[in-house]
């Protein structure tokens, strides 16, 4: 047992847990100096991602007091906080749990590289994924680039060992602990101005509510998981991908507790375990082809007509399109931070398709406004609606608003709990918006629905016309 103590990085992995990184360091037996770092890669975060962050942050601090340690906060570039934080504490390493997005892969490469050229050692973990993404590879060799064939290898495969551990019960802290930050003086919040009252009731935050959740989700909604997921006016999905965002839950605990319940025979974990699946492979895209999260997966989309931002793509942004369920998904984002993934996709291919918008201004938007965004995951569905991705939606796909509605909220359910001009006597949830968003905006919900933006048929031929032009 070494008296020299480790400092733990902690980034996506805010967890006691299932956590391999700590469970390491349990059984090393020595001092630990947990950090997290407010550097230039965190503060490029959109407003809704980073305001959740700050939150996930401070309840795992409070975490972290329960067996033994402190949360230390530093400001700045990574290498420079970390080399401060060896002098200040005489740490021997530095570990982390890895990260798989282009800028914090040359980010921890560029830290990695540093330490050990200093005689550091600089160690990195497991633990945001299932499967790394290079230990899944097709027959032949190579990544995989189409899902069904990914899913049916990762499906046949155990989760790799360890199993995943408990929370330990107490960790050896330092003699003594460096100089922190104060979480408040970070403003992770300040760009969500008066939203973020109205988002935060809809947060579930840290890693007992994460746990609740799956166990909620596990007892009973399961059952119809198939069916209710695409139903956004029911509490059918998990609602986890908040959580796994910020590793407040380990992706591999969740993963064991849908296979059992797949082997108890629940009718929809089945279907749960392929979404899980379908977020591993979103990260298997993004590591062999990082260009996925800025730029046409499929290079011959470069020269289609895509629109740049418009007025069009602005009522879009302001769920003022004229088009019930896009507006309602939009303004679900708003009031609740989040969006059902059925209302994901209509709004998607409403602003790629009907709008022919291109899709990067549909994910930037999404990557400041979401508090469950995901670098892989937004990257791979918006450019899976726009057909420029990787097991695309084929170009004549083009969803229709109305119809969508009609399948999938059949009574409006969904349509009248967030838009408020539905209703005479709109509910909390469709008032919430116009205090959620900007003032600047000036809108009143008795002011009236705007008319639709353009005929659905018209906006579908324009579409399918300049799809089919590319394709001919």
């Amino acid at each position: 047992m070494s008296e020299t103590p480790l400092i733990l990085w902690f980034r996506r992995d805010l967890r006691l847990g299932d956590q391999p990184m700590l469970a390491a360091a349990v059984a090393s037996g020595r001092p630990v100096v947990p950090v997290f770092l407010l550097d230039p890669e965190t503060e490029a975060l959109g407003a809704a991602a980073k305001w959740r962050l700050g939150l996930s942050v401070a309840a795992f601090a409070t975490a972290l007091e329960g067996i033994g340690l402190r949360l230390t906060l530093r400001r700045g570039a990574a290498l420079d906080a970390l080399r401060a934080l060896v002098v200040e504490t005489g740490a021997g390493g530095v570990w982390w749990s890895r990260l798989y997005d282009p800028a914090s892969v040359a980010r921890d490469t560029g830290v990695k590289a540093a330490l050990k050229a200093e005689g550091r050692e600089a160690r990195s973990f497991a633990g945001h994924l299932l499967h790394e993404p290079w230990d899944v590879e097709t027959g032949t060799g190579g990544p995989y680039r189409v899902f069904t064939p990914y899913w049916k290898t990762v499906r046949g495969r155990g989760v790799p060992a360890p199993a995943p551990a408990p929370a330990p019960g107490r960790m050896r802290a330092p003699a003594v602990w460096p100089e922190s930050d104060r979480l408040a003086d970070w403003r992770l919040g300040a760009a969500m101005n008066r939203g973020a009252a109205v988002v935060l009731p809809y947060q579930a935050v840290g890693e007992a509510a994460a746990l609740d959740r799956l166990r909620r989700f596990l007892d009973g909604p399961v059952d119809g998981y198939v069916e209710a997921r695409n139903l956004p006016a029911v509490p059918g999905t998990s609602r986890l991908s908040e959580n796994l965002t910020y590793g407040e839950i380990g992706i591999r605990a969740v993963w064991h507790a849908g296979v059992r319940a797949r082997d108890e025979g629940r009718a929809g974990a089945e279907s749960f375990l392929r979404e899980l699946a379908w977020r591993e492979f979103a990260y298997h895209l993004m590591h062999h082809y990082p260009q996925i999260t800025h730029a046409n997966w499929k290079p011959d989309w470069d020269s289609f007509p895509w629109r740049g931002d418009s007025p069009d793509a602005e009522r879009w942004r302001r769920g003022m399109t004229g088009e019930r369920f896009v507006d309602a998904a939009m303004r679900e984002m708003y009031v609740t931070g989040t969006m059902h993934n059925r209302a994901r996709m209509i709004a998607a291919s409403y602003l790629t398709k009907h709008l022919l918008t291109h899709w990067k201004v549909g994910l930037d938007w999404f990557a400041d406004c979401l508090t469950d965004w995901d670098p892989a995951a937004n990257a791979m569905g918006w450019q899976w609606v726009a057909g420029s991705g990787p097991d695309a939606a084929p170009y004549f796909r083009v969803f229709n608003p109305a119809g969508q509605a009609e399948k999938f909220d059949p009574a409006a359910a969904y349509q009248r709990r967030y838009i408020a001009e539905m209703s005479r006597d709109p509910g909390p949830e469709a008032l919430a918006y116009f205090k959620a968003v900007p003032r600047s905006w000036g809108l009143d919900p008795g002011a009236g629905y705007p008319a639709p933006i353009l005929d659905l048929s018209k906006g579908r031929a324009r579409a399918l016309a300049a799809y089919g032009a590319r394709n001919a």
